[in-house]
């Protein structure tokens, strides 16, 4: 028998993996795609292009703006309509290159491969930075900057992460199935980047039909495969080192602090594409599912609208409630189904109305759920109690700023408290307050 890795707190909710058995399909890129500015964790990118201009698969639409910035590329070719504000996920309208779309495809003249078995770390991460790559498992954190570690400090084993254990989510388990090798090579190419010795892929016991496809390559390749107990949130970069490797990232510290990488299957997918085939981070996989009438797995560009996505899957199923882009743990709720696919969107979910929790929270009854299924040994019932008086920096005390607001203290609670977004709101307030 296999060992199953796992952790301390997490819960079990329902799994809905309704399209896990759905090839990907490439969706045709629509006649007009809205690229934003802002996909990544950091400052938004700098335009390069104006209106007028003619671009392809593959320009620089948009250069990072300082260090934790990122670069932005176009996904089709076409001409630019303009660089103007427009719906975004954040609830904001943010900078967006507007493009035309000609239905050619075409790719920049620039784009070839970069590979040689010579190719050195600091190539590898230049392609990173240049291409556009940032992590795919939600964080959108820019790989170039993840991928250089601080003056002294270094890594010794890299995970892959292929848990995807969010609820309804499958655009991770498809592209483990439909492309193994080269997630692989894209994998060791981060374990050259940062000078790993070693390299895990680690995915969850409800995909053992991923697990024995790399099964068949671990040998050539060299890696090992950790199989994770099917829990919430088994994915969080924290909780699969704890669980794989018995390390634990320090307060207020990072996973090199204890020589571990954690880079999602996407990214390495991703960087593989960026390296091998000289094609920026352009595309990706992202899951419509829910009460929508034809679920699928979908191989988008980036800038298409949701709304084009829910037309191909046949349209709504029944009145929506609620728009989600991610899971429903911890993805957000849309305001527009206008708003395009990031780098960032791993999936679409609708909820019908009769499907979605209105309940109105009432007193805490001290059961001391949240604190069991609380991932990150919180009180998330304090916590709660503490912003409510705002009480932030008794609430900064008990440990609020390692929260990673994984929403299983509010899924278990009985009172049906807003734990996630009392939590939320002091770790604003601290911000503000630069503490």
């Amino acid at each position: 028998m296999p060992k199953f890795f796992t952790f301390k707190g997490g819960i079990h909710p329902g799994e809905f993996k309704f399209t896990e058995r759905d090839a990907i399909e490439d969706f045709v890129a629509p006649d007009v795609v809205y690229i934003p500015l802002s996909q990544h964790f950091g400052k938004p990118a700098k335009p390069v292009v104006k209106k007028g201009d003619k671009v392809y698969v593959g320009s620089l639409v948009g250069e990072p703006d300082g260090g934790f910035s990122a670069s932005i590329h176009s996904s089709v070719s076409g001409t630019v309509k303009k660089v103007d504000k427009y719906h975004h996920f954040s609830g904001n309208m943010e900078q967006t290159v507007i493009i035309e779309n000609d239905g050619q495809m075409e790719k920049d003249p620039a784009i070839k491969s970069a590979y040689s078995d010579s190719i050195t770390p600091e190539k590898i991460i230049e392609i990173a930075r240049d291409y556009g790559i940032v992590g795919l498992g939600g964080a959108t954190f820019p790989a170039s900057i993840k991928m250089s570690p601080p003056q002294g400090k270094t890594f010794d084993t890299l995970i892959l992460n292929g848990a995807e254990c969010e609820p309804y989510l499958t655009s991770d388990h498809r592209l483990m199935i439909e492309f193994p090798e080269e997630i692989i090579l894209g994998a060791l190419l981060i374990k050259k980047a940062i000078n790993a010795n070693k390299l895990i892929i680690a995915i969850e016991e409800n995909k053992m039909d991923a697990v024995s496809v790399y099964e068949k390559i671990k040998d050539k390749y060299k890696f090992d495969i950790a199989i994770l107990k099917t829990k919430y949130p088994q994915g969080g970069e924290k909780q699969i080192i704890k669980a794989i490797l018995d390390r634990e990232v320090p307060e207020g510290g990072l996973p090199v602090d204890i020589h571990t990488y954690v880079q999602n299957v996407g990214t390495a997918y991703a960087l593989w594409d960026a390296v091998y085939n000289g094609m920026p981070l352009v595309k990706r996989i992202v899951s419509i599912t829910g009460s929508v009438k034809n679920r699928k797995n979908l191989k988008v560009a980036i800038g298409t609208p949701i709304s084009a996505l829910i037309e191909h899957c046949g349209g709504y199923m029944g009145e929506a409630g609620k728009l989600i882009t991610g899971g429903p743990m911890m993805g957000i709720a849309l305001y527009t189904d206008e708003i395009p696919v990031t780098k960032g969107t791993s999936g679409v979910l609708i909820q019908r109305k009769e499907e979605m929790s209105l309940d109105e929270p009432t007193n805490c009854i001290r059961c001391g759920r949240c604190i069991s299924s609380c991932p990150m040994d919180l009180m998330p019932n304090l916590l709660g109690d503490f912003s409510e008086f705002y009480k932030f920096e008794e609430s900064k005390e008990l440990g609020v700023l390692n929260c990673i607001e994984c929403g299983s203290c509010s899924y278990v609670c009985p009172a049906k408290r807003h734990l996630v977004q009392l939590i939320k709101v002091t770790k604003a307030e601290l911000k503000k307050k630069g503490r």
